[in-house]
């Protein structure tokens, strides 16, 4: 055995021997210059790009069968740029080829390439005479098929310049390996590089490359991986007039926020925009997306239906998605109406400029929607934003144990928002619905809302202090917590200067009307009255918007069977959710039996003399001044009778 290996491993020696003194002597003869010649050639019959070479060429055979260019310009026909510039471009030689004098590549490397793409708002680009020269040449008829199966780059940079969209982009540090279908039909790419601070991981695959440059359907796969975004599509291809791709797209980020500001459209406000996946259907034709099939989930919400998404000069969102439980806490949160930990109202200028960047067209509904904390069950509503115009409108809604529907819309006009809004709420619980639209926690019952309002401003204290509109609110079967005004009109009738708190118990009602009317921030009433089974209460005043406060005025007085008609005037006063309820000192006054024939006696001026010297006598305000100069001196006389009744 040993000698028949010893008697086989001679030939193969002296064939090795020989294929490397042919090769020796082959590196000797040949022809430099006409291996330049042959390289040359070729590159330019791939590419159909204009070859120039503005440095040094380095011709290896042995032991490296190779052709180095420096300072390599492609330039398309027409074009006065070169669309690639190479530091180095080394063209790798087929050995077997070579030792018959024929010149094949076997595989390309560009060392630091800067090429240059600029598509033309037509869609052609100075890359087009490339990609048709690639098709022409890779048909299996053609005379001269490409002859070279690999591009390696390394060390690379892209500048992209969109004429039609006014956009350009640049990647940096491009590491990639071209596989070019020197045999069979498919073609891939895989590699790495920079975009805006990020390595992204890029593959992709094409199952018929030729078809593909002619613009026939070809099976494409692609993915794009960073840290920011994860992107995947598998389906096809196709680009006769317009590009057009149709499959499965996939999209993960663990932040939507962080995604869209590393691609240049950061999204409005502060919160929510988190964890996101999406899955559809994709139809993709030039620069419109259409979705089916479409399974989003963002923050947790999980919805499924279509969208639709355009980019042609301006970005467009259409959808229509229905899920079963909707959070919009997170994208509220931000929206502060009050400042933090204050009364007041939030005095920082709003960011509108979310509302010019993007045009939007979203059909939403849900079993269930919170919004901060509020509740809704049932819920369909939509949102349009075009030209700096947001409109939301609300089909009908299951909130506060009853029904809402109506309408909110905002308008820029440079930094101040026009706002308007118009809601009804019918059959709701008034305490839940009153705390937490209003602030104000002391009311109860069941009742319909009807809100108008307009108001214009850059802040929440703004819109505040231009509120205009109407409110009406009708209610029964409910109470007013924080006083009971008939075990007060009942103790008061008895007896008016024992005091009373009208900060404890309730008063219920049968019936309940209030209308507002707002101006300026000032809400008056106009109509404000409460009808129960024992009492009476109608309100008059104003209540300020800007200041949160109230300034009324009532009255109170027994209904119940058997009472004497007893009416007490109040005053409420102070903030809107701790306001200052107490009776007129003055009417109380005047209902004590001990206290009203004094209020009644200083009517006459008599009264009010002897009044006034009793308290001269105490004061000795009297000693220097003559009887009948203090009686003849009105102003001195009136004096204590004002101050009496003003008391």
């Amino acid at each position: 055995m040993a000698q028949a290996m010893k008697r086989l491993g001679t030939p193969i020696a002296a064939l090795l021997a020989l294929a490397l003194a042919g090769l020796i002597a082959t590196s000797w003869l040949i022809n430099r210059d006409t291996l330049r010649q042959s390289v040359e050639a070729q590159i330019r019959s791939v590419t159909g790009l204009e070859f120039m070479v503005d440095g040094p060429i380095d011709v290896s055979v042995f032991p490296g069968s190779y052709v180095a260019f420096h300072n390599v310009g492609l330039k398309g026909g027409g074009t006065a740029d070169p669309a690639l510039r190479v530091d180095v471009l080394t063209a790798n030689l087929r050995l077997l080829p070579l030792l018959l004098q024929r010149f094949e590549i076997a595989d390309l490397m560009m060392l630091r390439p800067q090429i240059h793409v600029a598509r033309e708002a037509d869609g052609e680009s100075n890359w087009t005479p490339f990609i048709q020269t690639i098709a022409r040449t890779m048909k299996p008829d053609a005379d001269n098929q490409v002859s070279f199966s690999e591009i390696r780059i390394q060390d690379g940079t892209l500048t992209y310049e969109d004429a039609g969209n006014h956009s350009s982009e640049k990647l940096n540090d491009i590491d990639l390996s071209l596989a070019w279908p020197s045999i069979s039909r498919s073609f891939a790419a895989t590699g790495q590089f920079d975009w805006r601070g990020e390595r992204v991981d890029g593959a992709i695959s094409i199952s018929d490359f030729v078809a593909a440059l002619s613009g026939d359907r070809s099976g494409l796969k692609a993915r794009l991986s960073s840290a920011p975004l994860k992107l995947a599509f598998d389906g096809t291809v196709a680009n006769r007039t317009s590009a057009m791709m149709e499959g499965t797209l996939t999209v993960d980020t663990a932040s939507l926020r962080n995604a869209l500001e590393w691609t240049g459209r950061p999204p409005p406000g502060s919160g929510g925009f988190g964890r996101f996946a999406l899955k559809a259907r994709a139809n993709v034709v030039g620069a419109s997306i259409a979705l089916t099939n479409v399974n989003v989930e963002l923050d947790g919400n999980v919805a499924e239906g279509v969208m639709t998404y355009s980019n042609n000069g301006r970005q467009a969102l259409q959808a229509t998605l229905a899920a079963d439980a909707l959070d919009f806490t997170p994208y509220i949160s931000t929206v502060r109406l009050l400042a933090s930990g204050a009364r007041d109202w939030n005095r920082q200028v709003f960011d509108l400029n979310a509302l010019s960047t993007t045009d939007l067209d979203m059909r939403l509904s849900a079993a269930r929607v919170t919004i901060g904390p509020s509740k809704l069950g049932r819920t369909a509503f939509g949102a349009n934003l075009r030209d700096g115009m947001l409109a939301l409108s609300v089909g009908e809604a299951q909130v506060f144990g009853g029904l809402a529907r109506g309408s909110f819309s905002i308008t820029r006009s440079d930094a101040v928002a026009d706002a308007k809004a118009q809601f009804q709420f019918l059959d709701v619980d008034l305490q839940a619905c009153a705390s937490e639209l209003f602030g104000v926690n002391r009311l109860s019952g069941r009742g319909n809302l009807n809100v108008s309002l307009a108001t214009s401003g850059s802040s929440p204290f703004g819109l505040a202090q231009t509120l205009d509109g109407t409110a009406t609110l009708t209610g029964h079967d409910g109470a007013i917590i924080g006083f009971n005004v008939e075990q007060l009109l009942k103790r008061l009738e008895r007896r008016p200067l024992s005091g009373g708190a009208f900060r404890s118990g309730t008063t219920p009602f049968d019936d309940l009307t209030v209308s507002l009317k707002f101006s300026e921030g000032i809400a008056t009433i106009e109509d404000a009255r409460m009808d129960g089974p024992a009492s009476r209460v109608t309100l008059s005043g104003t209540a300020s918007v800007p200041a949160r406060e109230y300034n009324l005025k009532g009255v109170a007085s027994l209904t119940s069977n058997g009472a004497s008609g007893f009416e007490l005037p109040f005053v409420v006063e102070g903030p809107w959710d701790d306001p200052l309820i107490y009776p007129d000192p003055e009417s109380l006054i005047r209902r004590s039996p001990a206290t009203a024939p004094l209020l009644d006696a200083l009517k006459d001026q008599k009264a009010r003399e002897t009044v006034r010297s009793v308290l001269e006598r105490f004061t000795g305000g009297a000693k220097q001044a003559a009887p009948d100069t203090a009686a003849s001196a009105p102003a001195p006389a009136t004096a204590p009778a004002d101050a009496a009744k003003s008391n």
